[in-house]
C-alpha cells in the first residue's frame, strides 16, 4: 500500500495521473463490454454489413466477417489484460523467489542462478518467446507460461541486486544478531525493503508483456480464434490485404494496443515517482 506521502507524489506526478486514467479506463472498457456493444464477439456476424466504415450503430467499423470492431476491440483489450496479469504475476513469484535465493544464499546456488539469467537474457524476449511457444504448441496458456519465463530473469536480477546492498545493512546485521533465522530476515526485512522497485518494475513489465501478446497473436502463436485479441486481429487484417482499403481492421486495434503499452508504462513512472524515497 502507498503511504500518504507516496499517495501525494504519485498523484502530483503528470505521467502518474495519466497513467493511472488510461489503465483505469481500459480496465473499465474490458470489464463493460457486454453492456457498451452488446454483441457476441464469437458469433454475431452481419454479411451485409462487411468491411463497414465506423458509424452510429458500428463505432469502429466491421471487419472482413461483419464483426463489430468495437466489440472485438473490447473483448481483445480483456484477453490482453488477462495474459499480461497472469504472466507477469507468475514471472514475479518465480523471479523474485529465485532471486532471494542467489542475492542472500550466494556460492554455488548464486553462481547457478546468475548463469541461468544470464542464458535467458541473451536472447531478446520476443524471439525467446516465440521459440518457447513453438515447442508448447499455440495456445493462451502458451502465451502466458513464455511471456512469464521471459519476465522471470529481470526480477531475478533486479531482486538480486537489492538483496547484495541490503543484506549488509545495520537493520539486516541487528537482526541477524538477535538471533534471526535467514527465512525471517529474508520475508521481514529485505523483501520489504525491496518492494517499491518491484512494483514499479510489475508496472513497466504489463506493458511489455502487453506488447509481446500482441506480438505472438500477430504471428497466430497466442490466443487461438474465436477469442478475440488484438495482436491476432491487425494480422487478419493485414493477411485479408485489408490495411489499405479498410484501414479502420487495423488502426483502431492498433491503437489500443499501443494505449495499453503507455498506460502502464506511464504508470509505471508514476508509482517510481511515488514511491522513491528519495522525494521525502
Amino acid at each position: 500500500m502507498l503511504t500518504s506521502r507516496a499517495q501525494q507524489r504519485f498523484w502530483q506526478s503528470t505521467s502518474g495521473r495519466i497513467g493511472a486514467v488510461l489503465a483505469i479506463a481500459l480496465i473499465l472498457l474490458a470489464l463493460l463490454a457486454p453492456i457498451l456493444h452488446p454483441y457476441d464477439p464469437t458469433t454475431d456476424r452481419d454479411y451485409l454489413a462487411r468491411l463497414a466504415p465506423p458509424s452510429l450503430q458500428h463505432w469502429f467499423g466491421t471487419d472482413a466477417l461483419g464483426r463489430d470492431i468495437a466489440t472485438l476491440v473490447w473483448y481483445g483489450i480483456r484477453t490482453s489484460l488477462f495474459i499480461s496479469v497472469i504472466s507477469v504475476s507468475l514471472g514475479f513469484l518465480i523471479g523474485v523467489s529465485l532471486g532471494l535465493l542467489a542475492g542472500y544464499g550466494q556460492g554455488r546456488v548464486d553462481g547457478v542462478i546468475s548463469w541461468l539469467t544470464d542464458i535467458l537474457l541473451a536472447f531478446p524476449s520476443i524471439l525467446l518467446a516465440i521459440a518457447i511457444v513453438t515447442v508448447t504448441g499455440p495456445s493462451l496458456q502458451s502465451a502466458m507460461v513464455a511471456i512469464a519465463i521471459v519476465q522471470v530473469p529481470i526480477y531475478i536480477r533486479l531482486t538480486r541486486s537489492m538483496v547484495l546492498s541490503l543484506r549488509e545493512q545495520e537493520f539486516v546485521q541487528s537482526a541477524r544478531a538477535l538471533g534471526a533465522t535467514p527465512f525471517q530476515i529474508i520475508f521481514h526485512h529485505i523483501l520489504p525493503a525491496s518492494l517499491a522497485p518491484l512494483v514499479v518494475q510489475a508496472s513497466l513489465s504489463i506493458g511489455t508483456a502487453t506488447l509481446e501478446a500482441a506480438g505472438l497473436g500477430f504471428l497466430g502463436l497466442g490466443a487461438q480464434p474465436p477469442t478475440p485479441e488484438l495482436g491476432s486481429m491487425v494480422a487478419d487484417a493485414f493477411k485479408g490485404g485489408y490495411s489499405l482499403t479498410a484501414p479502420w481492421t487495423t488502426l483502431f486495434p492498433g491503437l489500443f494496443i499501443t494505449l495499453m503499452v503507455l498506460a502502464f508504462n506511464l504508470l509505471g513512472d508514476g508509482l517510481r515517482d511515488g514511491l522513491d524515497p528519495k522525494s521525502e
